[in-house]
């Protein structure tokens, strides 16, 4: 399991001459850390204090809970790209069989934009509450709140590109459509949040 890995192993896993673990492990382990800098930043405002009906306890619950799923998609990421190499091995000498690995094909790779997409879609969620985190947490652990913001924006960038990059060489079709449209909202709410959340750190002095 990638995530039983300590951060040297993960390191010298992506690094090696297999495409996987890639990019796509990679951005979510990357809004995983972010989350968990939110979360960190929540109990430094809390400590001492309630967390159940805060604000701030329910942004923890909130970090923590997509730390989670971020943490799964690291391992999902790679799983799913697996299953496109497995599918790409499938036998094709006869029309069954090259009907039967271009439905295998196609199944894989919509897999393999969703899981990335999730990640995306889990990022911008959390890039959502940046600025409350910046405005009304530890402002001692301001700087924290920043690099958040910076890890959960590169991550959604970075999973945006593994969804491209995984509907690129497919056809026009309903599926394709919705996961585009569904990408573009998600890219435009990401960029929106995020010069929001850098203005504000500005303000601050950061």
């Amino acid at each position: 399991m990638l995530m039983d890995l300590t951060v040297h192993d993960f390191m010298d896993a992506v690094a090696a001459d297999s495409p996987a673990p890639g990019g796509g492990s990679v951005a979510a382990c990357t809004g995983a850390c972010g989350a968990a800098l939110m979360a960190m930043v929540c109990r430094l405002t809390l400590r001492g204090r309630e967390e159940e009906g805060t604000a701030m306890g329910r942004l923890l619950a909130l970090a923590e809970e997509k730390r989670r799923e971020l943490a799964y998609l690291v391992e999902e990421d790679t799983a799913a790209f697996h299953w496109v190499m497995d599918a790409l091995r499938l036998p094709k000498g006869t029309p069954a069989e090259k009907e039967k690995r271009r439905q295998a094909l196609l199944e894989a790779t919509f897999y393999a934009a969703r899981v990335p997409l999730r990640t995306a879609s889990l990022c911008v969620e959390l890039l959502e509450h940046i600025r409350v985190l910046a405005d009304r947490g530890n402002q001692n652990a301001l700087s924290d709140a920043a690099v958040a913001l910076e890890c959960l924006y590169a991550a959604c960038r970075g999973a945006c590109y593994n969804v491209r990059i995984n509907l690129k060489g497919l056809g026009p079709s309903e599926n394709k459509d919705a996961l585009l449209h569904e990408l573009q909202e998600i890219e435009g709410r990401a960029a929106n949040v995020y010069h929001a959340g850098r203005k504000l750190l500005a303000q601050k002095g950061l």
